[in-house]
């Protein structure tokens, strides 16, 4: 699924967000508001991993939807 799609379908998709990365917070979620360069930034801030792994675990995520 591409990001305009995620993006347009947010509400939907938070949960699934959740689902993933459990230590993001509801403020993480909404600021990221389906923007895949925020998510890669919270996911990479709240998990304490590189950018690189942070973008192939959101990409690897969007690909499943």
């Amino acid at each position: 699924m591409n990001w305009d799609q995620i993006k347009g379908n947010w509400k939907q998709f938070s949960g699934k967000v959740r689902q993933q990365w459990g230590k993001l917070t509801d403020d993480d979620i909404e600021v990221a508001k389906g923007n895949r360069d925020e998510l890669v930034g919270r996911v990479q801030e709240r998990y304490g991993i590189a950018r690189q792994e942070a973008e192939r675990q959101v990409d690897e995520w969007g690909s499943r939807l």
